[in-house]
C-alpha cells in the first residue's frame, strides 16, 4: 500500500490521523492511502502569500509563459508513468490521454497563448486609453494585475492531470501561487504528476503546493486576494460557497459543476446522412469514454419524435460493441468507475431516472466483464433509456447518473428541442448536430443563454471537430444555473480569473509610465537619429519622428487608380464624388496615403529593420483631395521581445493634413534587430 504524501510550505508530509484508504477501480483491493489532519494550514498559506507570490510577480508574463512551456515539455517525457498509474482508475488507455495528454496539451497552448496574446510586462492592459478630459491631457485606461494571495484549486476525480493543469496553466500565468487539492479517489495520480512538477526544478519555490485528504479549515482564512477555483457535485460547492469567511471577505469563488448536458440531432439530420451516423457516434463515444464519468458527458439525447425508435436502434447496437473489462487489456473499449461508492450512486440514479424513463439497452444486473470480477470491481454497463413524455418528466431533466447513463427524448420541432434543452437548468455544454444554419441559429438564439458552450458538428466540419465532451484551453469552460455559474479556460479570459482589473487615471505621462505603453498626448522624444536607424534596445518609448509634408495632386490620385485597378467612383468622377455625403469632391485613396505616409517616415538604408509585420487599427478620418498636404507622425508605442536575435516596435502613426487635423491614424508593426 501506498502512502500519498501532502507538498506543504516546502515539505513532503505522510498521510496522518484523518487519512483515507484508497481501492482499486479493478479489484476493489486497498492499494493507497492518503490524508493527513494536521497539516499546518496556516503555515502552507503564508509559504504562498511571501514566497511563491513575490517570486512569480517578479516574472512577467513572457517569463511565465515559457516557464509553462519548459515545464510542459518536461510532463510530456515523463507521462508514461501516468498512465501506467492511471489504470487503477478505472481508466482505459485512451481514458488516460484524454487526461494527461489533455491537461499537458492545455499547459502549452497556454504557453504559446502568454507569449503571443500578453506583454512582456508584469501589467497587462485591458483595452484602449480613454480620454477623459477636453485636451487630452487627463486620461483613463483599465489594467490588470496579479491578485496577493494564493488560489485553492479543489478538483473532481475523473481528471487527476487534466482537472489540475487546465486550473494551474492560466493561475501560473497570472502570477498567482496554487494549493491544490485533488479528489481523494485518485489523488495518487496527481501527486505522481505534482511530484515531477517539484523535480523539475521549473517552477519557483511556493509556487504550487498539494493536499492529499482534507483541506481542514484552511477556507476560513482566505481573504480577498484569495481564490478558490472548485470542480465536482453541486452538493460540495453550494457548501463551499456558503462557508462564512468566504461570503464575509469577498472572496472569488469559481464553480464548475456536473450538469445535464444534452446533444440534439436537427430535424434535418435523418438516417441516411452523414448528421445522424455522426450523432450515433458522439452519443456513444460520450456515455462510454471515461465510464461516462465526466462534467460534459451527453446526460440527455433529443431527437425528432420521427427518428426515435430509428435513433434507438443506432446507438444501441454501437454501445453492444463496447467490450467492458479490466482497462489494462488492449481489447477493453470501457473500464470501470472509479469506486464501489460511484457505482451504488450511478445505479441508484439509474433507479430514480427508471421510475420514468424505459431502460431500453443495458442491464447492471447482467452484463459481461472481461479480465476482472465483475462484483469487486466498480463496473457497470452503459444503460440508454428512452422518456415517452419528457415534458411531464421530472427526473430526467435534474437527475445525473454520473457514469454511463443517458436518456433519449423525442421533441417536435426546433422551439419544442430548445424547450427542453433548457430545463437542465444550465449545463456545461450542448451538442447540436445539423446542417441547417437556420437551425443553428435558433438554437444558438434561444438555449445559449443556459449553455456555457454551444457545440455544433455535420458533415463539413466533423473531421476536424473534438468533439462534444472536449472543453478547449482556446473556449470557456463552465456555464451558468446548475453548471455552478463559473468560467474557466477561454484563453487569456481564463488568466483574468486571477487578476484584478483596476481603472487607473492620470495625464497621458502617468498612464504610459504604468502601462509601458505610449499614449498620445504623452511626453515625444524628436531630438534623436532617425529611429529606425537605432536597434531595439535603444528605442525609447515615445521616440518620435516628424516626417516633412507631401501635396497630393490630382496625378497622383489617377496614376494610383490605374496602376492598382481602384477606379472608385469617389477617386475618378467628380460629380459622382460630390454627390456622396462623405466627400467634398474626388479623394484620395486611403491605400494611396498609406503608401505615401511610408514613403515620408521609411530611412531606406540597410539597418536594424528587419521586415513590417502588420498594421492594425487602422482609420481613416477625414478626406484628402488634391491639392491638401499630408505629414506623419510615427512614435514608438510600445517594445516586445521575440527571440535572441530581434523584439517586435509597435508604432502609433498618425497622418495629418495641412491644417494639422488627423485624417488617418494606425499601428505599425516591424520586427528590429537587437
Amino acid at each position: 500500500m501506498r502512502d500519498i504524501q501532502s507538498f506543504a510550505a516546502g515539505q513532503w508530509i505522510n498521510p496522518g490521523a484523518g487519512s483515507r484508504s484508497i481501492a482499486s477501480a479493478i479489484t476493489g483491493d486497498v492499494i493507497a492511502q492518503a490524508g493527513n489532519d494536521a497539516l499546518d494550514i496556516q503555515a502552507m498559506l503564508a509559504y504562498a502569500h511571501d514566497v511563491g507570490g513575490p517570486a512569480l510577480r517578479k516574472l512577467t508574463f513572457h517569463d511565465r509563459a515559457k516557464m509553462l512551456k519548459v515545464l510542459a515539455a518536461y510532463l510530456k517525457d515523463h507521462k508514461q508513468s501516468l498512465y501506467d498509474l492511471s489504470f487503477d482508475t478505472g481508466g482505459t488507455q485512451s481514458d488516460h490521454m484524454i487526461d494527461v495528454d489533455g491537461g499537458i496539451g492545455t499547459m502549452q497552448i497556454y504557453a504559446a497563448k502568454g507569449r503571443r496574446e500578453m506583454p512582456d510586462d508584469q501589467v497587462f492592459l485591458d483595452g484602449p486609453p480613454e480620454q477623459l478630459g477636453r485636451s487630452g491631457q487627463f486620461m483613463g485606461r483599465h489594467i490588470c494585475t496579479p491578485l496577493q494571495g494564493v488560489a485553492v484549486h479543489i478538483n473532481a476525480f475523473n481528471f487527476p492531470v487534466w482537472g489540475m493543469l487546465e486550473k494551474l496553466a492560466p493561475t501560473l500565468l497570472a502570477g498567482v501561487p496554487a494549493i491544490v487539492k485533488p479528489a481523494t479517489a485518485t489523488c495518487y495520480v496527481t501527486e505522481a504528476c505534482f511530484r515531477l512538477m517539484i523535480k523539475s526544478g521549473i517552477l519557483p519555490d511556493g509556487a504550487i503546493q498539494l493536499v492529499t485528504g482534507g483541506l481542514g479549515d484552511m477556507l476560513d482564512h482566505l481573504d480577498c486576494q484569495d481564490v478558490v477555483s472548485f470542480t465536482g457535485s453541486a452538493e460540495t460547492a453550494n457548501k463551499l460557497r456558503s462557508n462564512p469567511a468566504l461570503l464575509k471577505r469577498s472572496v472569488r469563488f469559481a464553480s464548475e459543476q456536473d450538469s445535464l448536458n444534452a446533444s440534439v440531432l436537427g430535424s434535418d439530420a435523418g438516417p441516411g446522412t452523414p448528421e445522424f451516423d455522426l450523432f450515433v457516434k458522439e452519443v456513444q463515444r460520450e456515455m462510454t469514454a471515461k465510464a461516462g464519468q465526466k462534467c460534459t458527458a451527453i446526460r440527455r439525447i433529443m431527437v425528432p419524435e420521427t427518428h426515435v425508435d430509428a435513433t434507438i436502434a443506432a446507438i444501441s447496437a454501437r454501445l453492444a460493441k463496447v467490450t467492458i473489462g479490466d482497462p489494462r487489456l488492449e481489447t477493453t473499449k470501457m473500464g470501470a468507475l472509479v469506486s464501489q461508492s460511484q457505482r451504488r450512486d450511478v445505479l441508484e440514479k439509474a433507479a430514480l431516472i427508471g421510475a420514468e424513463a424505459e431502460r431500453v439497452f443495458g442491464d447492471p444486473d447482467s452484463f459481461t466483464v472481461d479480465g476482472a470480477d465483475r462484483e469487486k470491481g466498480a463496473f457497470v454497463p452503459p444503460m440508454l433509456f428512452y422518456c415517452a413524455d419528457p415534458d411531464a418528466a421530472i427526473r430526467v431533466h435534474d437527475t445525473e447518473a454520473f457514469g454511463p447513463v443517458s436518456t433519449i427524448m423525442p421533441y417536435r420541432d426546433t422551439a419544442h428541442a430548445i424547450e427542453l434543452l433548457n430545463k437542465g437548468k444550465g449545463s456545461l455544454v450542448a451538442s447540436v448536430i445539423t446542417n441547417d444554419g437556420d437551425i443553428a441559429r435558433q438554437m444558438a438564439m434561444g438555449a445559449g443563454a443556459f449553455h456555457g458552450r454551444l457545440y455544433f458538428n455535420n458533415r463539413t466540419s466533423m473531421a476536424e471537430a473534438t468533439g462534444h465532451g472536449a472543453p478547449l484551453p482556446h473556449m470557456v469552460h463552465g456555464g451558468p444555473g446548475r453548471a455552478g455559474g463559473g468560467e474557466e479556460l477561454g484563453g487569456i479570459r481564463g488568466v483574468m480569473h486571477y487578476m484584478q482589473r483596476t481603472a487607473i487615471q492620470g495625464s497621458p505621462d502617468i498612464l504610459t509610465a504604468i502601462g509601458k505603453q505610449w499614449v498620445p498626448g504623452a511626453t515625444e522624444i524628436s531630438d534623436r537619429d532617425h529611429p529606425f536607424t537605432r536597434v531595439f534596445g535603444d528605442l525609447d518609448l515615445g521616440e518620435t519622428f516628424n516626417s516633412a509634408s507631401r501635396t497630393i495632386t490630382l496625378d497622383d490620385i489617377e496614376t494610383f487608380a490605374h496602376f492598382t485597378g481602384d477606379t472608385f467612383y469617389a477617386h475618378m468622377d467628380e460629380d459622382a464624388a460630390k454627390a456622396n455625403p462623405f466627400f467634398p469632391s474626388r479623394v484620395a485613396h486611403g491605400y494611396l496615403l498609406l503608401s505615401f505616409a511610408a514613403g515620408l517616415f521609411v530611412q531606406p538604408d540597410p539597418g536594424p529593420v528587419l521586415a513590417n509585420t502588420g498594421l492594425d487599427n487602422l482609420r481613416f478620418m477625414a478626406p484628402v483631395q488634391a491639392g491638401d498636404s499630408i505629414k506623419v507622425r510615427l512614435s514608438v508605442k510600445a517594445k516586445t521581445p521575440r527571440n535572441e536575435e530581434y523584439g517586435e516596435v509597435r508604432w502609433h502613426v498618425t497622418l495629418t493634413n495641412q491644417d494639422d487635423a488627423a485624417v488617418a491614424e494606425y499601428e505599425l508593426l516591424t520586427m528590429n534587430a537587437y
